[in-house]
C-alpha cells in the first residue's frame, strides 16, 4: 500500500499551483471544474511519491488559526541533500515566504526546514 494523494483546500487555486510548480517542480494535471458544485481542482505530480490535490470552492471557510489541532498538520517534501534544503529555504526566504523552522537536524535524525506555503500550510523540506 501507499498514499496515492493528499488534498488541501485553498483560497487561490492558481497562485497555489504556481507556488508548487515553481518551488517543488510540480507538474499540474488539467484543471478540473464542476460548475454545479462550484468546485475546481488540480492534481500536482512530483518526481516520485504521492500527488497533491489542491481544491477550491467559494463556500469553504479559511481557518482562523493553524496552531495545534488534531488532524492534518504538515507534509514533507524530500529534495535530496542538506545543501538543497538550505538553498531552497534561502530562496523561499528571499522570495518573502515564512520560514517557520530553520534548517536543522531534528531529534529523530531528519535534516529539515519548515516553511509555510502562501496559505499557511506547513511544509517540511527534508533530504
Amino acid at each position: 500500500m501507499r498514499i496515492e494523494h493528499i488534498a488541501i483546500w485553498v483560497t487561490d487555486l492558481e497562485a497555489m499551483r504556481r507556488f508548487y510548480e515553481t518551488y517543488f517542480n510540480a507538474v499540474a494535471g488539467e484543471r478540473y471544474h464542476n460548475p454545479t458544485k462550484e468546485f475546481t481542482s488540480y492534481f500536482l505530480s512530483f518526481t516520485d511519491g504521492a500527488r497533491l490535490e489542491i481544491m477550491h470552492k467559494p463556500t469553504i471557510q479559511t481557518a482562523t488559526h493553524k496552531a495545534v489541532n488534531t488532524g492534518f498538520i504538515h507534509f514533507a517534501m524530500s529534495i535530496g541533500s542538506k545543501e538543497q534544503v538550505d538553498l531552497l529555504t534561502e530562496k523561499l526566504r528571499k522570495d518573502g515566504f515564512t520560514i517557520a523552522g530553520e534548517p536543522r537536524t531534528t531529534g529523530d535524525g531528519y535534516y529539515e526546514s519548515v516553511i509555510l506555503d502562501p496559505e499557511g500550510n506547513q511544509i517540511e523540506i527534508t533530504i
